[in-house]
């Protein structure tokens, strides 16, 4: 028996990269996985390599009436949420001089917002005992070059795994965050990095992290499988970094 079980799980961002990686290793351990995303063509590439058990709602985190059309489909469809993982974000970045309003605000509506909306609106859905799992970024502790808006946002995510996780534990819900370092997913493709020089890039990145490569979007699932599972089920508040030692040593 897995170690999800028959539980529902909701997973934002979950068309590519990590939340694509943390929506197999769900479903693996036996767990009914909804997904969203705003491209409706990456939703339909991801439910071709992850099954029946899974479902794919088209959607922005940042716009309300998608939030509640969301949870509408998945309390009509299961009754009920046992793990959320807010994993939707966006980055652009910029040194301070040239960051434009569309990049703040791109990245505080999708960072911050969407995470807020995600959960708040679970509430009625989620189960007594049900497990959050906010996925962050070591960019909340240390400083990277280019990243004081993208920093900011996840910085706040961070601080709302602390404050939740106080303000719902009457109710038994534990509230974790993760802080993925650099992992190979094409959000790297994202940082305006040319395509001729994309593999440099991530080698020279690998090299600044202590285990000497980017990490592995099935690491990152794995250590949100932890998270969402009994295997924690004495941890709330914390913040778990998976970052190859980057933000550690």
């Amino acid at each position: 028996m897995g170690k999800l079980h028959d539980k529902v799980a909701v997973i934002t961002g979950g068309g590519s990269g990590i939340g694509l990686a943390i929506a197999r290793r769900f479903v693996e351990e036996g767990a009914q996985v909804v997904i969203t995303g705003r491209r409706q063509e990456a939703l339909d590439e991801a439910l071709t390599t992850l099954g029946s058990r899974v479902t794919a709602f088209q959607g922005d985190v940042s716009r309300r009436d998608d939030v509640e059309r969301l949870y509408k489909q998945v309390g009509q469809s299961y009754g009920r949420i046992d793990v959320l993982v807010a994993n939707a974000g966006v980055i652009h970045p910029a040194p301070l001089e040239f960051v434009t309003d569309e990049q703040y605000e791109s990245q505080f509506d999708t960072n911050v917002r969407g995470v807020f909306q995600i959960t708040q609106k679970a509430l009625p859905l989620l189960n007594d005992g049900a497990s959050i799992v906010l996925v962050s970024s070591i960019a909340h502790f240390k400083a990277l070059e280019g990243h004081c808006v993208y920093a900011a946002t996840k910085a706040a995510v961070r601080s709302f795994a602390r404050s939740w996780a106080y303000d719902l534990k009457h109710r038994g819900i534990r509230v974790n965050c993760l802080s993925p370092g650099p992992v190979k997913t094409p959000i790297i493709g994202k940082m305006g990095v040319p395509d001729e020089s994309l593999e440099a890039f991530e080698r020279t990145l690998g090299e600044m992290i202590p285990l000497g490569r980017l990490g592995r979007p099935e690491e990152l699932a794995a250590a949100a499988l932890f998270l969402a599972s009994a295997e924690s089920s004495f941890i709330t508040g914390v913040d778990l970094c998976a970052d190859g030692g980057l933000g550690q040593i």
